[in-house]
């Protein structure tokens, strides 16, 4: 029985460091909230209290809590593309790596992590720069 426990705490103990990397970037939060200016257009960022943090559109998904978040897995918003939704079925989680790809190029993104060919995105705007801060920004005021 102790080492059952003890190989359970050694894998949690290896676990967390990668969990925790999962939301640690490279990025400068400071800088993503002055890009994220460009975002909420589409997108707010509203903690699951209703506390508003950024007020914004509502054509995009809420992005409080993406970091870690399965693509396409805001509950309740109803305007996910099929490929967005495809992406969420095969677990795509939207990482800093993820992120930065997605912002840079929705379809092409789309396409790869679904593997089909046809897949697209209703993100229109394409971000060339500061992708990498703005995880920052929104994995900092997301859920700790």
């Amino acid at each position: 029985m102790t080492s059952k426990f003890a190989l359970i705490v050694a894998a949690t103990l290896l676990a967390a460091p990668a969990f925790a990397d999962s939301h640690a970037g490279s990025g400068d939060p400071e800088a993503g909230e002055d890009v994220f200016k460009k975002c909420k257009a589409c997108h707010s960022v509203t903690a699951d209290d209703g506390t508003a943090i950024v007020k914004g559109g509502k054509v995009g998904p809420n992005l409080y809590g993406i970091a870690g978040r399965t693509a396409g897995a805001v509950p309740g918003f109803k305007g996910y593309s099929s490929s967005m939704a495809a992406a969420g079925e095969k677990a795509v989680v939207w990482d800093e790596v993820n992120f930065v790809k997605y912002v840079q190029d929705p379809s092409g993104f789309l396409k790869e992590a679904t593997g089909d060919d046809g897949a697209k995105s209703k993100m229109a705007f394409k971000l060339n720069k500061g992708m990498e801060d703005v995880y920052a920004y929104l994995a900092s005021v997301g859920p700790s």
